[in-house]
């Protein structure tokens, strides 16, 4: 009792700074805890890698928001089932395709594994690329293809893998000129979360924490070493539904099968801003090499994960100056350690953030920020707007695909 009162202000302590801070949206999948069902066993919070879950007065709690990242590892522990895994929040919808159990949309034959579905982790995405597969060869048929994979990020492969291993007629496409999806686009030197993943024809893969370059040499060799072909280059344009199954359209021909899988990610067509001078060539939507913009001033726009390791990223260059503009009041949904190395580099001045502030106009020399107290000019060399992807909806649409905004639900 004497211990309960003593943490009372702690916690209340607490949840004030996370509340004043923006820090209480999870990014992505999280759990939700049902406290009639809790019995307080703290197996959830034992289980969660990411310490994101813990007891308050018997019950389990999501304490840390911003550490969640979906691994799933507290439902799974749970003896009671008390945990359910939702998306999004009250305050925020997330755009979800409906897919069963199986991953299969309400388009018979229409697959979704990986970003697009809402699942962004490594692993979790490459097991649902392998069990859509699983789900595909129980009902392989004649004629055509049995399966045309779309996209080579970790759903996409896994998948082709597993299409390998049980001999379907398949092809895999990827617009990219490179495999890795999501991955593919992430800022050199970024840290990977993952887990240990089970991979058709590889096995088992135990991995923790690793660069990108390190995953995707990973890959490369493994597409080696298995003479895994994907159709670099290739863009899906269209899906028409026939008698026996799919015609596929893309930038390069079209395709007859049976089954379709998009592991397309939710990168879509990148979020613009919207504003004069953003046609100009020094304004891009991803950061590949910091190096290029050594000794320059660089504005990056967003507040998400990737806008913020791409700043930290340029600021560790040499003499470049680094300014981070995000519209919202705090960087409410990026994960733990990226909140300590922006705040280090903060510290040490390599980088200014400026909150509650949107672009107004960029210029050849310069960018113009609204901000709380007015317009503000920067002096600029480069803008590099992370603001998300349009999830690819009229496409999803057209294929007669239900996309569901879910706001804490399963």
């Amino acid at each position: 009792m004497m211990l309960a009162l003593l943490l009372y202000p702690l916690r209340k302590r607490l949840a004030f700074m996370q509340g004043r801070a923006g820090l209480t949206e999870p990014s992505s999948l999280h759990p939700v805890v049902d406290p009639n069902i809790c019995v307080g066993s703290g197996s959830c919070a034992r289980a969660c890698p990411e310490h994101a879950i813990g007891l308050i007065d018997g019950k389990a709690h999501l304490i840390a928001p911003g550490k969640c990242i979906g691994h799933g590892a507290c439902a799974a522990s749970c003896p009671l089932d008390a945990i359910k895994l939702v998306f999004g929040t009250e305050k925020r919808g997330i755009d979800i395709p409906q897919v069963s159990p199986e991953f299969e949309t309400n388009v018979p034959g229409i697959y979704i594994a990986g970003e697009l579905g809402g699942m962004g982790l490594v692993r979790k995405a490459a097991e649902q690329g392998r069990q859509a597969i699983e789900s595909i060869a129980r009902k392989r048929g004649d004629g055509g293809l049995d399966v045309v994979i779309v996209g080579a990020g970790p759903a996409g492969l896994s998948a082709t893998l597993n299409a390998m291993h049980h001999k379907l007629r398949s092809i895999t496409i990827e617009q990219e000129d490179d495999l890795g999806g999501t991955v593919y686009h992430y800022p050199r030197n970024k840290i990977v979360m993952t887990q240990p993943v089970q991979l058709a024809l590889v096995g088992t893969v135990k991995m923790t924490e690793v660069m990108k370059e390190a995953l995707l040499e990973f890959w490369h060799g493994i597409v080696t070493r298995h003479r895994v072909k994907i159709q670099f280059g290739e863009r899906l344009e269209k899906v028409q539904r026939t008698d026996d199954g799919f015609h596929v359209h893309t930038s390069r021909g079209e395709y007859r099968s049976r089954n379709v899988l998009l592991a397309i990610g939710r990168r879509g067509t990148p979020r613009k801003l919207g504003v004069p001078g953003e046609e100009l060539p020094k304004v891009v939507y991803r950061l590949i090499d910091p190096e290029q913009y050594r000794g320059r001033q660089v504005l990056v726009v967003g507040g998400g994960d990737s806008a913020i390791e791409a700043a930290i990223a340029l600021a560790g260059e040499p003499d470049t100056e680094v300014l981070l503009s995000y519209r919202g009041q705090a960087f409410g949904r990026i994960k733990e350690k990226n909140r300590e190395r922006l705040a280090q580099a903060e510290a040490g001045g390599r980088l200014k953030v400026i909150l509650k502030s949107t672009v107004e106009t960029i210029e050849p020399e310069a960018v113009v920020l609204r901000t709380e107290s007015g317009s503000e000019r920067h002096a600029n060399d480069a803008v590099i707007v992370s603001a998300g992807g349009v999830l690819p909806t009229p496409m999803l649409k057209e294929m007669g695909i239900q996309v569901e905004t879910r706001h804490g639900e399963a």
